[in-house]
């Protein structure tokens, strides 16, 4: 296999790629500019086509670097043995190499002793669309050896830097118009970076390819339509409680055994993930219901057919996934949603060690008597419970304060809470 003729013109597609496109400093740049500023291997995961290759590619520009991208057709079969002569390779193109980037790697059996090889000469960044990277496969091997940065799609915030939309503080009218539509735009269309030089028509074919190629593929699923059925069905109840049971029912699956072995896959392909219920009793969290979201409303728009027009849901999935992505840039971050006995609901409880920090609700209002009384009374009976004062409740356009039962209630636009820095406890790099 002549590798030198496939590196080269891998690296070519990619130079055209960058001219055609523009491309914005990702947001855990700094954290993952910091991890490999020392020798231990960074593991850039996240969902496909999420940007991972070009943010590699950002964080090595000031080194001498040399890239392969094993999700190509021609390297298909690669073996462990290989692995020296593709290093070869990039050695006879690149010279002295500083730093060696390994796209979509867990194509290649065994390839974890090679990168740990590798780190004792070089900087080693490895990238995956598949949680399991970080399971098995990489943590047996390289323990204390890798960090991990996990990129999801654009931002808000890189969306509005993506679109050169001015996106201050205090915006003047003009560009709060602009913003708000853009939200509306984003809210359609998602943050795959490609949807920007595409079109959303791309976004059906991505959610194929990560049913295809990273899940029927990956976990040799003979039931291909029944897991792609159940995909669907998932994305279609965005933003909602789910049971295996009911998963199992619905579905007409053979068990929940099934049920919660694909919801996994679609877990480690970082297509959808869910949402405990917050309880300080373990037992109670892992019995109820939990909430399931997916990773880009793009998506839940072009697979849910009329769901665009559910626009408090597809808000509230929106906020999931931000405070997912928060949560990968802070330790110690966690969230989950409140229900109680009387079905009092909020939509995101927000922890950070051992204690409760903040409340979110999230209604598609505009003016106050859009709200509803029970939305605000069960924010009220969470923030007694939980012996939590924060408490936000996002909304389309509607700002300002309140107070009710002793406790200050803030309405904040979506707009502006998307907007907010999302580096405000930064997570510090740390070996695995």
């Amino acid at each position: 296999m002549d590798f030198k003729s496939i590196i080269r013109s891998q690296e070519e597609d990619f130079e055209e790629k960058e001219e055609r496109e523009r491309l914005i400093p990702r947001e855990p740049a700094e954290t993952a500019s910091a991890a490999i500023a020392r020798p231990n291997i960074l593991a850039i995961i996240g969902v496909r086509r999420s940007g991972k290759s070009v943010f590699a590619r950002q964080l090595t520009k000031r080194f001498v670097s040399g890239r392969i991208d094993f999700d190509d057709e021609r390297l298909m079969g690669t073996r462990t043995g290989d692995l020296d002569r593709i290093l070869q390779a990039l050695y006879e193109l690149h010279g002295n190499l500083e730093c060696v980037v390994l796209d979509e790697i867990q194509q290649v059996p065994g390839w974890e002793l090679f990168a740990s090889r590798l780190r004792n000469r070089m900087r080693v960044i490895v990238t995956g669309s598949n949680a399991h990277l970080l399971g098995g496969e990489l943590a047996s091997h390289l323990t204390g050896r890798y960090i991990d940065s996990v990129l999801f799609p654009f931002s808000f915030r890189e969306y509005l830097a993506c679109r050169q939309i001015p996106s201050s503080a205090n915006p003047t009218t003009r560009e709060r118009a602009g913003i708000v539509k853009a939200l509306g735009e984003y809210m359609e269309s998602g943050g795959f970076p490609e949807v920007r030089t595409v079109g959303k028509a791309i976004v059906p074919r991505i959610f194929g390819d990560i049913i295809q190629r990273d899940i029927v593929k990956r976990h040799n699923i003979r039931r291909s339509e029944a897991l792609h059925a159940m995909a669907r069905f998932l994305v279609e109840n965005a933003s909602t409680e789910i049971t295996l049971k009911r998963l199992a029912s619905t579905l007409d699956l053979r068990s929940q055994h099934t049920a919660s072995k694909w919801m996994s896959y679609f877990r480690q392909a970082f297509l959808l993930f869910e949402l405990e219920r917050f309880s300080y009793k373990l037992r109670e969290r892992h019995l109820a219901p939990r909430k399931v979201y997916c990773i880009d409303s793009g998506i839940v728009t072009s697979v849910s057919s009329g769901f665009s027009a559910n626009v408090g849901r597809l808000m509230e999935n929106i906020v999931a996934v931000e405070l997912r992505r928060r949560c990968a840039l802070e330790w110690g971050a966690e969230v989950y949603y409140w229900k109680d006995h009387q079905q009092n609901e909020v939509d995101f409880v927000q922890k950070r060690g051992r204690k409760v920090s903040g409340l979110v609700q999230v209604t598609y209002a505009s003016d106050r008597k859009d709200l509803g009384n029970r939305e605000l009374t069960s924010l009220l009976k969470a923030s007694a419970d939980l012996d939590c004062r924060d408490l936000k409740v996002l909304t389309w356009d509607l700002e300002g304060d309140e107070r009710s039962g002793g406790r200050r209630l803030r309405f904040l636009p979506l707009w502006k809470w998307l907007l907010e820095p999302a580096n405000k406890y930064p997570r510090l790099p740390s070996p695995r």
